[in-house]
């Protein structure tokens, strides 16, 4: 037989029996996983090593896993171990993590001009957190437009600014740490290759307002940013005519309004007589704005956390649990489950059977989907803290920082990740995968290719509640 005809024909079953066999979700955290492992197999590479850096495999394992999530939690100083090339190959693989890999993949297809098949589409869609087919590659190749452009476009800023304000004295330093900064922001990455994350910057305003920008970019939603786009040009060839956002792009900006304010506001009232002690009130709203955006997903910290009350580190550990938009480069149980949760309980209180807003009605199977995702991750959550607390040698307020800074795919620690015992460092690991492909995913995974439909129903039975 002939070789060529061979491979392909190969390949063509072994296509098959992956389609026939596994569903969709599990085909992608199939992928995910084997990126990890070959994270892992390029962070060993002495290529991208410094000479005579020495760590061990779980050490090695925990960041393939924080990079491929974009968490940002390491148990080494990254500085000591990457050299430059190193710190380049977390670039790529934080477009990897963040974007998704069917994203970058299907890029690679649209750039080359290859054909992509409906199963890929499929895949696609899955991984984007897509509720249909239609529409899905052009999601993909204007979203990756989007993300690029402004990676590139701050980059540049950066790096100018960054050597004309005395940062750095070189054009080469500024330009590397320049664009590392655009691409970590983005991707909400929130790794610290300095060893001081952002500090430097704690007082330069304009620069942390850049980076909540890019911090909300990256996290508002690939869907968001995709009508935004069609918004722009639709006022330029329609003028008068009305845009219709999509239900989910009303409803992620209004909870990343509603957080992002409220977030501001309680950090504020809650150090402005502790931690702001001394500082002109716009600097006490500038860093409360900052941790209210940073702790939803990207990691980065002017300060450091130990300063912080008890009760604000609480709130940091809530803000981090809920995370980002689905479809998004973030983790936690995400926006708009806590929006749909609220919208519901705020029903159930005026006595409607339905939950309504902005014209539309939410159907009841994301209501469902909301409550059990919810429950879930507090559950695994909950269960996670006390796993590590009979684990480890930790203060409680340090491991519930931990663990819903690695659900939440965010990266801020007070310190001991490094010294996390092998256990306690696979189960944040867990916790990270777990956020990077979601609560709902996770479940999904042990659900059959097939499932079989009783075709009836059972008598419903009232019981006492309360």
């Amino acid at each position: 037989m002939n070789p060529t005809r061979f491979l392909w024909t190969t390949q063509r079953k072994g296509r098959q029996f992956v389609s026939r066999h596994f569903t969709s979700i599990q085909i992608i955290v199939s992928y995910y996983i084997i990126m990890t492992i070959v994270s892992y197999i390029l962070f060993t590479l002495p290529f991208f090593r410094e000479p005579n850096s020495q760590v061990g495999f779980i050490d090695l394992l925990f960041m393939a896993v924080s990079t491929v999530s974009v968490t940002g939690l390491t148990t080494f100083d990254i500085n000591s171990v990457f050299n430059d090339r190193g710190v380049i190959l977390l670039e790529f693989l934080f477009q990897v993590g963040g974007l998704g890999i069917m994203m970058i993949s299907t890029a690679f297809f649209i750039f080359s001009k290859k054909k992509i098949t409906l199963k890929q589409r499929q895949l696609i869609m899955t991984d984007m957190n897509q509720p249909r087919l239609s529409g899905i590659v052009r999601l993909i190749r204007i979203t990756f437009t989007i993300i690029l452009w402004f990676q590139l476009i701050f980059g540049t800023f950066f790096s100018i600014y960054f050597y004309l304000s005395g940062y750095y004295s070189r054009w080469s330093e500024a330009i590397f740490f320049g664009f590392y900064q655009s691409i970590s922001a983005v991707t909400n990455s929130g790794f610290d290759v300095t060893g001081d994350s952002i500090m430097p910057f704690a007082h330069d305003y304009l620069f942390l307002i850049v980076i909540m920008f890019l911090i909300f970019i990256g996290g508002i939603g690939f869907p968001v940013l995709m009508e935004f786009r069609e918004w722009l040009f639709f006022k330029k060839k329609k003028r008068g005519l009305p845009f219709r956002f999509s239900l989910f792009s009303k409803l992620a900006l209004l909870a990343f309004v509603i957080l992002f304010v409220g977030g501001t506001i309680l950090i504020y009232l809650l150090e402005k007589d502790h931690l702001f002690t001394g500082v002109d009130e716009f600097n006490r709203w500038i860093t409360s704005m900052f941790y209210s955006m940073t702790t939803r997903n990207a990691g980065l910290q002017i300060n450091n956390l130990a300063d912080f009350q008890v009760t604000t580190l609480i709130v940091f550990s809530l803000l981090m649990f809920i995370g980002c938009s689905p479809s998004s480069v973030g983790g936690g149980v995400r926006t708009t489950t806590i929006a749909i949760l609220g919208l519901y309980l705020y029903a159930f209180l005026k006595g409607e059977d339905n939950i309504n807003i902005f014209g539309r009605r939410i159907d009841d199977d994301d209501v469902k989907k909301s409550i059990v995702v919810f429950m879930l991750s507090l559950l695994m959550c909950f269960f996670a803290v006390l796993f590590l607390t009979a684990t480890e040698e930790h203060p409680l307020i340090a491991i519930i920082v931990e663990v819903a800074s690695a659900f939440g795919t965010t990266g801020l620690s007070l310190g001991i990740t490094a010294s996390l015992t092998t256990v306690g460092k696979l189960m944040i690991a867990l916790l990270m995968f777990i956020g990077r492909i979601g609560m709902l995913y996770t479940l999904m995974l042990f659900v059959p290719k097939e499932t079989r439909d009783i075709g009836y129903e059972y008598p419903s039975e009232k019981i006492i509640i309360g």
